[in-house]
């Protein structure tokens, strides 16, 4: 029988939507969490945090919130759930929470992270672990969930460890909807195919939703191309992709709703977008194995063209 790990110090770096979300969910069955904390400081430090849904409405009352890492100090699980924009300064802002057998589980888009972390931090500390979900920050303290998913998490290097499977049963006792899997770079593609078309798509149509892709047929059928060439690039890595994984996704994403990517929030709101990570590395690793990929090489300069646009 699996047992909670009631002593566990659980630190969150970034309190996007996905920081907010899942940190507030393990606080709420009392985990030990720390949050690390920016423009959100005040706020939730006075209202605590809210988590909202058609089936929930969780306030966190009470949540340990910190201006820096210093303040936290060690911790046995880090949680990185910061853009990947900010990872040049990650292994400073994380070397606090760091002792000896610290775990970092990285929540990022894209690929590479945790190559990099692994690069700085050291590979045996590093777990990733993919959200198959849909939220957004609606305002300071506040998460809006519209469809529930579930995250996957796996080593970075080797086997499964115990590890793997108790930090999996953690999120389980506090209500999410987790797995583990035993090949996480294939995985990371698997949201690719995803996230490459819907996030993209999203800005370079004009900041529009993910419903308002599937109403617009020339958009639907260019989101079906972009997954198409994902799972081609995917199974060139080496990654069996079923080739029907692309219509599987264009039907379950009408159970989102009229949601808003990510990548549509941050382009909104004036922040730099994930372009490397989610559509440069993909297109990378695809001319390195001479797979064509015309459709993402065209999405890939349409982003990084009103990304330097918003960034004047």
């Amino acid at each position: 029988m699996k047992h909670a790990l009631p002593k566990f110090r659980i630190a969150i770096v970034g309190a996007g939507a996905i920081g907010l979300y899942y940190g507030g969910k393990l606080a709420q069955f009392g985990r030990d969490v720390h949050f690390l904390l920016r423009g959100d400081y005040e706020i939730v430090r006075k209202k605590g945090l809210r988590l909202r849904s058609k089936t929930e409405n969780i306030h966190v009352a009470k949540v340990n919130a910190y201006c820096s890492t210093e303040q936290i100090g060690p911790c046995d699980l880090v949680i990185v759930a910061v853009k990947t924009t900010s990872n040049p300064v990650l292994p400073s802002l994380l070397a606090p929470l760091l002792g000896e057998k610290t775990i970092i589980l990285t929540l990022q888009n894209g690929l590479g992270n945790e190559e990099f972390l692994a690069d700085h931090l050291g590979a045996d500390r590093i777990l990733g672990g993919l959200c198959f979900v849909c939220l957004n920050r609606t305002e300071p303290g506040v998460v809006e969930r519209y469809y529930a998913g579930r995250i996957a998490i796996g080593e970075y290097c080797g086997h499964l460890q115990p590890r793997t499977h108790d930090i999996t049963w953690e999120f389980k006792r506090c209500g999410v909807v987790c797995g583990v899997v035993d090949d996480l770079a294939r995985e990371r593609w698997r949201k690719l195919v995803w996230n490459i078309p819907f996030n993209g798509l999203s800005v370079v149509a004009g900041s529009i939703d993910t419903a308002k892709i599937l109403g617009d047929e020339k958009l639907r059928l260019l989101a079906l191309e972009l997954m198409d060439e994902t799972i081609a690039i995917a199974r060139a890595c080496g990654h069996n992709l079923p080739t029907a994984l692309g219509l599987e996704e264009l039907k379950r994403t009408p159970q989102m709703g009229d949601f808003r990517p990510s990548t549509l929030m941050d382009y909104l709101a004036g922040r730099p977008l994930e372009i490397e990570p989610i559509w440069g590395e993909p297109l990378r690793r695809a001319k390195a194995l001479g797979v064509a990929a015309p459709k993402l090489e065209e999405l890939y300069q349409q982003l990084i063209s009103l990304d330097r646009a918003a960034r004047k």
